[in-house]
Formats: C-alpha cells, structure tokens, sequence
C-alpha cells in the first residue's frame, strides 16, 4: 500500500511561491496497474518524482512498504530507488553502446546480483516483455520506439521492484503500439505483483487502469 497524506512540494518562482503539489491526499494498493492524469502543470510529474525519491515533499506524508520515504536520509535512499523502483520513462532512457539484454542486466550488477543469474533473469524479462531472442544482442539504433519501451520495462523489473514508476511511457509511440504498452503494464502488474503507477496525458492509459487519479493545480479533482 502506497500511503500519501496532505502532500505539499512548493517551488519558489522570483517572488513567487508555486504549489506543485497541494495538500494531496491519496492511497494505492499493492500490485495495481494504476494511473494519474492531468494536463501540463497540473502537477503529475512532480507527484513522480516524489514517490520516486528524487525529490523531498516540503511538507506531508508518503509511505511505501511502511517507510516514510520523505524523511529517509539520503544513504537509503539511494538502497531504496535501487531495490523498491522501477523507472520507465517516456524517452525509454536505455544506455545506447548496450544491447538490449545488456541494459535489462545493468541494474542487477549494481545490486550485486551474480552473474549467471543476471543473464537469465534478463532473458526471461525480455521474453516475457516480447522481445525475441534474435533481438537479445541488437542495440538500441536497430530497435523500434516500441521495442525499445519494452526493453525499458524489462529493465526497471530487473531487481524485483515492489514499484514502477512510469512517466508518459506512450509518449513516443504510435496510438496501436501504445495500446500494447498499456496492456503489457497491466498485465505485468499481476504477473509480477508489482504496483505500477502511470502518470500520463493519455486517456486510454486512464481507460486501461484499474484505479486513477486526475490532478488539477496540484490537487485532486
């Protein structure tokens, strides 16, 4: 269970202080595809970036896994956004000199995973995302857009993350290969049981979901 009470980031703008996020109060339950949607501004990213630890709330509460994340020091932070996310992101974000299995394994060397049980792990991540053998050793030039999303979600699945994040993961890609995308997260929530929260423009992601939330000037609406 994701647990996030009166929730505030502010940012200071000239004189001007800007609410990004505003006294947001939400929860998620474990192992859901879910979605937050809202227009440019409305405060999504923001709301990313704090679940994900790569930003402090300037006041109020986020639980993951019964941790207050907001109040962690920064050396388990760093433990943290290795072990309990996952991240997928809308510009797929994969380290170009490395092949698609390479980059499924990348994270698992951090975690100091051994490594026979890398390899196999990202082969049966990279099958199970539907990503043939033959393309196991291509490189990111020689992927599709859509190809390379799946690449991306095998990766942030890699260390068995309880969370993934995915910011506008159909951004870059055609309405029938986003479609797949969508449905491929879904699917994966179960499979994985891992809860994997989408924040997104897209109203067919927010069709697709099991539960989302729509943001407005930062708050719930």
């Amino acid at each position: 269970m994701i647990k996030i009470k009166n929730l505030s980031k502010t940012f200071k703008s000239g004189e001007i202080q800007v609410k990004a996020v505003n006294n947001l109060t939400i929860q998620i339950p474990d192992g859901i595809f879910c979605a937050i949607i809202g227009k440019s501004g409305s405060g999504k990213s923001t709301l990313l970036s704090l679940m994900g630890a790569l930003d402090r709330p300037s006041s109020g509460l986020i639980e993951v896994n019964g941790h207050d994340i907001g109040k962690m020091p920064d050396s388990k932070l760093i433990a943290y956004r290795r072990d309990t996310i996952g991240f997928v992101f809308q510009g797929y974000n994969l380290v170009p000199n490395l092949s698609a299995r390479e980059n499924v394994v990348l994270p698992m060397e951090f975690a100091g995973i051994p490594r026979e049980e890398r390899i196999q792990r990202a082969q049966g991540l990279l099958k199970e995302v539907g990503i043939t053998q033959e393309k196991f050793s291509r490189m990111q030039a020689r992927l599709s857009g859509g190809e390379q999303q799946r690449v991306a979600i095998a990766r942030a699945l890699a260390n068995k993350p309880s969370l993934i994040l995915a910011d506008e993961p159909t951004g870059n890609l055609d309405s029938a290969t986003g479609k797949v995308i969508v449905d491929l997260l879904k699917d994966l929530a179960k499979k994985e049981k891992t809860t994997i929260i989408a924040v997104t423009h897209d109203q067919s992601i927010a069709r697709s979901s099991e539960l989302t939330f729509k943001l407005q000037d930062g708050k719930l609406v």
